[in-house]
């Protein structure tokens, strides 16, 4: 061929016209070509611990940037970053995961080769299980169109994509790129489109008291600006829930709260169930969300807005993207009058923590305590567990400034995430919440951090071992785990000066680390937050009472 791109190169230019400057993985021997043509190009190579901590790096990256990559060899690599890609498409994030493979003319021969588990496709069949677009390249002919179509679908889609590379094909020549056409129309269905907001428009206009759930696909789609406004050009007030937290910003004079049904602030709750007119904007029924399904909403009066289809009372409409609803409807909403359309009771403003001399911390005050420390550049991460519990009254002030896994719920997820955070976003923060259980499934990520110089507040709640699984069931020996100095992990990460470590069991304590947090903006600032035994947030308890059967 008449150019000077390989399969390796092509691949590369691409990644970058879709905005990704970095890639996490692990090197092993049947990516290494690729790896070559990554270093020699203007993308970052992050090399992460392991294969699974790369693809949470990659999900925290794509959730800030657009899109996240992720660099594996075959079977060993492919097999290992699995649950983060699970856990990706769960959630709908969109994720490129690459894969170098045995060379195809070991595969044309069947031969034994390291890392295979019984045939060559194995990998790949698992893989399409839990991407929207999986492909092995074969051929230097096809592989642009084919290395065009898994990211377009990636990107089009929001959803993760594998590719897997021969590692003799990784140098084969191929045609130069050309228009990767990104500019895709989205398009609806006009007639559906059109009758159904003539009947949406009615019945909000008719409303006495209508109120939008802004939810977790609003921030998949990118649609918080959109989405904000409408609520201030209608004046029609608005909650969030636990996985769409933050997609409008919680300072805004018509945010109510969080809505998670029963376990809802009562004055939420009763705004939400009392409204003759309920807008739901992108909104997954999840166990969590919902307060283990404790809503209380009368189909009647829902308006259901999402997946590609519109749903008003008992009527269906198909064919309908959440943009163009969202984007057409606004013309027809009649404004309402100002002193009516706040929320009934405003969500609780942050407050200033002020310690309690010579007193052992609580779970209940170390979450004051970190609701008062947030600020406008700091992203917040909560880790599955009484982290998440907890986030709910968490006031964040910014819109996206708040990341949590509250669907697929993997622990473990938010320390090699907030690595993503960081890279994606420079001007943010990463602040990682997490249990002493979850810090310890992928703690070894602390190094890479350290190794980039991400600066980052980690703290971790110390309260020896999983609390959350002794809180859902009666507690076993299964919930202990080996007690670990957190605040020293600095001496085995050789952070140096970049790191700094702080042990706290007071009030006191608390308040004076997160202010030294607060001021050295260019550290990593671990926090070991001792709580007393069995101690948590009255979110767990709601969990555990839901979940146990209790009232």
């Amino acid at each position: 061929m008449n150019s000077d791109f390989t399969i390796s190169s092509y691949l590369v230019s691409r990644l970058q016209e879709v905005g990704i400057k970095h890639l996490f993985g692990v090197p092993g021997d049947y990516v290494l070509d690729f790896l070559d043509e990554v270093i020699a190009s203007p993308i970052k190579w992050v090399g992460t611990c392991n294969e699974l901590n790369a693809g949470y790096a990659a999900d925290g990256y794509a959730r800030m940037n657009g899109a996240g990559a992720a660099v594996v060899t075959y079977g060993v690599g492919g097999l290992s970053i699995l649950n983060a890609v699970a856990g990706a498409f769960a959630e709908q994030v969109p994720m490129i995961v690459i894969s170098g493979a045995p060379a195809s003319t070991r595969r044309a021969s069947g031969a034994m080769v390291h890392h295979l588990i019984s045939h060559y496709d194995m990998q790949l069949d698992i893989y399409k299980k839990i991407t929207v677009d999986s492909a092995i390249l074969t051929d230097p002919d096809t592989a642009p169109d084919v290395i065009d179509r898994i990211i377009k679908n990636c990107i089009f889609r929001k959803l993760p994509v594998y590719l897997e590379i021969p590692a003799d094909l990784a140098k084969a020549p191929c045609r130069k790129p050309g228009d990767l056409r990104m500019f895709k129309t989205v398009t609806s269905n006009p007639d559906s489109l059109k009758e159904c907001l003539t009947e949406v428009a009615d019945r909000i206009n008719n409303a006495e008291n209508p109120l939008i759930i802004a939810g977790v696909e609003l921030l998949r789609q990118n649609l918080g600006k959109e989405t904000l406004y409408l609520v201030e050009s209608t004046e029609i007030p608005f909650v969030t829930m636990l996985a769409s937290k933050s997609i409008l910003p919680e300072l805004h004079p018509q945010f109510a709260g969080i809505y998670q049904g029963g376990w809802s602030r009562e004055s939420v709750r009763k705004q939400v169930e009392d409204s003759d007119c309920l807008i739901s904007l992108g909104v997954w029924i999840t166990d969590l969300d919902t307060g283990m399904f404790s809503i209380n909403l009368e189909n009647r009066k829902m308006i259901s807005a999402g997946d590609g289809k519109v749903s008003v009372g008992n009527h269906s409409y198909s064919g309908i993207q959440l943009q163009h609803f969202i984007n057409f409807l606004l013309p027809l909403i009649k404004p309402r009058d100002l002193k009516n359309s706040h929320p009934h009771e405003m969500a609780p403003r942050k407050g200033t923590f002020v310690p309690e001399k010579a007193t052992i911390l609580t779970a209940t005050r170390l979450y004051e305590c970190i609701n008062s420390s947030l600020e406008d550049d700091m992203v917040m991460l909560s880790e599955p567990g009484d982290a998440f519990c907890a986030a709910p009254e968490f006031h964040i002030e910014e819109s996206d400034n708040f990341i949590v896994q509250s669907y697929y719920c993997s622990i473990g997820f938010c320390t090699p995430a907030a690595l993503g955070v960081s890279l994606a976003r420079p001007d943010k923060r990463p602040f990682i919440l997490t249990g002493d259980g979850a810090f310890q499934m992928t703690a070894q990520e602390i190094s890479t951090i350290i190794r980039e110089k991400r600066p980052a507040i980690l703290l971790v709640i110390n309260n020896d071992g999983y609390l959350i699984e002794r809180v859902l069931h009666e507690d076993g020996p299964y919930n202990d785990i080996q007690m670990w100095n957190y605040s020293k992990l600095s001496e085995v990460f050789a952070g140096g000066d970049f790191v700094i470590g702080k042990r706290v069991t007071t009030e006191e304590e608390l308040d004076e680390a997160l202010k030294i947090a607060a001021a050295a903006k260019d550290k990593l600032v671990i926090i070991e937050a001792v709580l007393p035994n069995r101690d948590y947030s009255a979110g767990l308890q709601r969990l555990g009472n839901a979940y146990r059967g209790k009232k």
